[in-house]
């Protein structure tokens, strides 16, 4: 019998060398920080989702991309007007986010683009489907962590930055994320827009914060680093703040609550809480 143009008994050896080699070939392709992600074919995001959760992923993760050119939209004298507006960019699967400017009145950022040209083009696409008025273009120059980057003391000037633009929440109705506090939905707003604000692109999700940046131990925290919880017990991160200095951080506790400051050393925070990461 003749197999690829072989006799069998010469072609038995070669099959079980392939076999070997075969089953040397590993599941996962192996990531940098030791963590295992799919291979090319599979749905990298989707499989380390499903497999391992962000709040238990390890030592660090991926540094934060910085903003690109962004679009600012509205100048609202009440917040649930702003929030009215960024629902509804949001039901256009826009990635809207509202904020309090530094003029006392609310305005809302969507986008993040490689250039100009791009924000441009999707603002003048909503301008034309009735969404939105005038806009106003957000250059990567903008913000504080391009103008602080050639200074000798830019990373405590940006944390400082970090800090100043979470206060400038203080006391108010929080209103970011939806209805889902048990999931890290609602708190990370704060500190998403915080850092949105100043040029870094941190992500929305309360576990995705905890699974970008590194980890600081409590006695090392800075200004400008956030700080995890684990509200509903066990290592399942389910809330963030931003550490302020003086073992304080502001935090949104849960929608229908005013952004605060709380101590690190109470009794509740202490017991919940799970770590800290910096993005600097």
């Amino acid at each position: 019998m003749i197999v690829f143009g072989m006799k069998k008994s010469s072609f038995l050896p070669w099959l079980m060398i392939l076999l070997l080699l075969c089953s040397c070939v590993p599941e996962r392709w192996p990531s940098a920080g030791g963590v295992g992600v799919p291979g090319p074919a599979e749905d990298s995001i989707g499989a380390l989702l499903e497999s391992t959760p962000v709040c238990e992923r390890g030592e660090g993760g991926q540094p934060l991309e910085k903003m690109g050119f962004s679009v600012q939209v509205g100048a609202f004298s009440r917040l649930d007007n702003a929030v009215r507006f960024e629902e509804g960019l949001q039901a256009r699967g826009v990635d809207a986010y509202h904020f309090l400017h530094e003029s006392g009145l609310y305005k809302v950022r969507f986008g993040n683009h490689p250039d100009y040209h791009q924000a441009r083009d999707e603002a003048q696409d909503l301008q034309r489907q009735g969404m939105i008025g005038n806009f106003f273009i957000v250059i990567p120059g903008d913000y504080a962590v391009a103008r602080v980057a050639q200074e000798r003391d830019g990373q405590q000037r940006l944390r400082a930055e970090l800090v100043k633009t979470a206060q400038r929440f203080l006391g108010i109705p929080y209103r970011w994320g939806g209805e889902d506090c048990k999931n890290g939905f609602d708190c990370s707003g704060l500190t998403m827009v915080s850092y949105r604000l100043n040029g870094l692109n941190l992500p929305r999700n309360s576990r995705m914060q905890y699974g970008a940046g590194h980890e600081v131990a409590k006695k090392d925290l800075q200004k400008g680093d956030l700080v995890f919880f684990a509200t509903e017990g066990g290592r399942r991160v389910t809330h963030v703040g931003m550490y302020a200095g003086g073992n304080r951080f502001i935090h949104a506790p849960c929608t229908g609550k005013t952004i605060r400051f709380s101590s690190l050393s109470s009794d509740y925070w202490r017991r919940s809480y799970v770590g800290a990461r910096s993005y600097l």
